[in-house]
């Protein structure tokens, strides 16, 4: 009988999830994996093997797949069929927003739960989703233990005037302040440096975590000094339906011309702007660098744009630069974009070895090049995974928690 942990990340019409199977000496190794889409609306359920084979791909009918519980209710029935005498141990999730209050993984309880509802207005618009998987994982399994792994936790190595809003001090007290996410991407990808590229994991690095959601991360040592997302996922580099940085007076004028609200004008920034409203056809980087229209042109061109001038930011808060990691959908399969990158970074010391990046790397960057560059997949589930691990282990050092039956 082998231990297993569930891992999920849930959205706001849309359970992931990916099953992590517990072997010796605590190594991790990925079994299935799935989704439920459409929750709410159309809900389809598929599950791919670790080999990428189609497990179960179908819609959902009646109440299944009807809210997130549903959607939860469903998976841990489909787990339960089919994971044989696999022993659930644990279930850890994704949860966008951390606060300054967790810096680091924690086990759920009411009174981190109470904590976690308290940040709900920090990012209204990913919380309360990851907040529903999480009860209704408890509905279904009041006696599982529950980890909570923050996308913000990485960021709150930085130093205080980077996390600073120039705002008056009132306003910090109630939690505006610079945050940033996507940080179980940089912390994996600062877990892989010293296998992948161990010449500079110690030194200065920027990461580009480029996807639908892009932001880029400087690292010292291994330690977030400085990224572009800020009080929210809408700051920093141009994104696929968001606007990246943004001057607050176009706000202001979309109130006082347009007499938007504040609904309207969220629905505009996470929704309609970016790639999309530039392009105005697509969100997806594939899309548009396949397209003849000069505005799918101009989009790719104001994305790469914006990433040289953030990267020429975040080398500066390094003092310099000595290597630059790709890693997300875009900055893992678009060499296009890579090179351009590369190239406009000419004057930081990357030389592009073209051959290299067309193969995808690891290393894309001339030998002679004075600053490396990298391409490195990343995988924010394993990182999920090894925390929950953790966290279980400082709850019972010596005797993991059995009170889960075996998945059957």
């Amino acid at each position: 009988m082998a231990d297993a942990i569930l891992v999920v990340n849930a959205g706001s019409s849309s359970i992931k999830f990916t099953v992590f199977h517990v072997g010796r000496g605590q190594a991790l190794e990925a079994g299935p994996d799935g989704e439920v889409d459409g929750i709410g609306t159309r809900p389809h359920f598929a599950v791919r093997g670790p080999g990428g084979e189609v497990l179960i791909d179908h819609d959902l009918s009646g109440e299944r797949g009807a809210d997130h519980r549903g959607a939860m209710d469903e998976i841990r029935a489909w787990l339960g069929e089919h994971r044989g005498d696999d022993r659930l141990v644990a279930a850890g999730h994704r949860v966008v927003h951390g606060g300054h209050q967790y810096a680091a993984p924690v086990l759920i309880d009411a009174e981190v739960m109470a904590g976690l509802e308290r940040l709900v207005p920090l990012a209204p618009l990913h919380q309360p989703h990851n907040l529903a998987a999480i009860r209704a994982t408890a509905a279904s399994s009041p006696d599982l233990p529950q980890v909570a792994c923050f996308d913000t936790a990485f960021h709150q190595t930085q130093p205080p005037v980077a996390q600073v809003v120039a705002l008056p001090r009132e306003l910090a007290a109630e939690g505006v302040r610079r945050y940033g996410f996507h940080g179980l991407s940089y912390e994996y990808i600062a877990s892989a440096l010293p296998a992948v590229a161990p010449g500079v994991a110690a030194g200065r690095v920027v990461v580009a975590h480029l996807g639908n959601g892009a932001s880029l991360c400087a690292m010292n040592g291994g330690r977030s000094v400085a990224t572009t997302m800020g009080f929210s996922t809408l700051d920093g580099v141009v994104m696929g339906t968001r606007p990246g940085s943004l001057d607050p007076g176009v706000i202001l004028y979309l109130m006082r011309q347009h007499k938007m609200d504040a609904g309207a004008i969220e629905a505009l920034l996470y929704n309609r702007s970016g790639l999309l409203g530039l392009s105005g056809t697509s969100s997806d980087m594939r899309t548009l660098l396949a397209s003849p229209d000069s505005r799918a042109r101009e989009a790719v061109d104001v994305f790469v744009y914006r990433i040289g001038r953030e990267l020429g930011s975040l080398a500066a808060a390094l003092g310099g630069l000595d290597a630059l990691v790709f890693t997300a959908g875009i900055g893992e399969h678009a060499p296009e974009i890579r090179a351009r990158v590369c190239r406009d970074a000419g004057w930081l010391g990357i030389e592009l070895d073209e051959a290299a990046n067309g193969a995808g790397g690891p290393q894309i960057s001339a030998p002679k090049s004075r600053a490396s560059a990298w391409v490195i997949p990343t995988d924010e589930n394993v990182m999920i995974a090894r925390h929950t691990l953790a966290v279980l282990a400082a709850r019972r050092p010596h005797t993991p928690d059995r009170s889960e039956p075996p998945m059957r």
